[in-house]
């Protein structure tokens, strides 16, 4: 019999989140705007690119009050 695997679950507070995302700014020099802007006009790079999926995903968490 195998065993069936459980996804991962991570629990963030709000303060985890909004750290995060400042930070993840942070890494790529901008500001949400310019990130937005530039995620707009695909002129985003790879590393760029993932933080803006990031950045999406915990706005969206955000807007839940996780």
């Amino acid at each position: 019999m195998g065993t069936a695997t459980r996804p991962t679950v991570i629990h963030r507070t709000r303060e985890q989140l909004l750290k995060q995302r400042k930070q993840m700014l942070g890494s790529v020099h901008m500001s949400y705007e310019e990130l937005r802007d530039r995620a707009e006009t695909y002129s985003l790079s790879t590393e760029e690119l993932d933080v803006w999926y990031t950045i999406q995903g915990i706005d969206y968490l955000l807007k839940g009050d996780c």
